[in-house]
């Protein structure tokens, strides 16, 4: 999300930027985002105990809980390291379609199909997203500025209009509602596509250059309004 397009925040409840980390610190924070996101992929969201992570990745837990403060800090923080990936692997092969709504759609629909190889890792990334609380905010706005990165670039924008980024802000909500319901066993892959290509048609209702006359073409036997003429 561009900066633009957000509210400014008070400076009283500004938080100072974060040093950047040096190279063996970030090696150390790739290694436990792995090891959560191996945890996750084989029990779900229960089975990212802090203890084990730090384990696994070959540091002190008090280490583990300076990078991440909680499970749900660290989950978070998994996802928009697995959108990171999935947005490198787009940009090495993007999609193909012609418009830029069918274009959004197979990018998502190629983001759900990566997700759905690894449901216990997805369910328990979407799981600390819901019970990501304001403490969680920075992580949680990672992930939303990914999401759309990844949603901008398959539309080919760089400099998206207000009306554009208010569109992408309601698909990334209904992929988001989409992975849920699908998730919880009330809908279907096909069901998922619908929504993902329906929700996408806003990309076409927001293109400024966009013929307004081809919004609504009538009907025949119809008038422009699209009821029949009496008389």
């Amino acid at each position: 999300m561009t900066a633009e397009a957000r509210t400014a925040v008070p400076s009283v409840t500004a938080v100072p930027a974060t040093p950047p980390l040096t190279e063996r610190q970030e090696a150390r924070r790739r290694r436990i985002l792995h090891a959560s996101a191996q945890l996750a992929s084989r029990g779900g969201f229960d089975a990212v105990q802090m203890r084990e992570v730090a384990e696994a990745a070959g540091v002190a837990l008090g280490t583990l809980y300076r990078y991440f403060p909680s499970k749900v800090h660290l989950l978070v923080a998994t996802m928009q390291d697995q959108l990171q990936h999935l947005h490198t692997t787009l940009r090495k092969r993007p999609p193909a379609a012609e418009s830029s709504a069918q274009r959004v759609a197979e990018t998502l629909m190629r983001a759900f199909r990566a997700l759905q190889r690894e449901p216990h890792l997805a369910d328990a990334m979407v799981r600390a997203l819901t019970f990501a609380d304001r403490s969680v905010s920075p992580e949680v706005d990672t992930v939303s500025r990914q999401t759309t990165a990844i949603i901008l670039d398959a539309m080919g924008l760089e400099n998206p209009t207000p009306e554009q980024l208010s569109a992408v802000r309601v698909i990334e909500h209904t992929w988001h509602s989409a992975l849920i319901t699908w998730l919880s066993g009330r809908a279907s892959i096909a069901q998922v596509k619908i929504d993902i290509e329906t929700v996408c048609r806003l990309i076409d209702l927001t293109d400024p250059e966009r013929d307004p006359r081809q919004e609504r073409v009538p009907t025949p036997g119809r008038g422009r309004s699209g009821r029949r003429p009496t008389g």
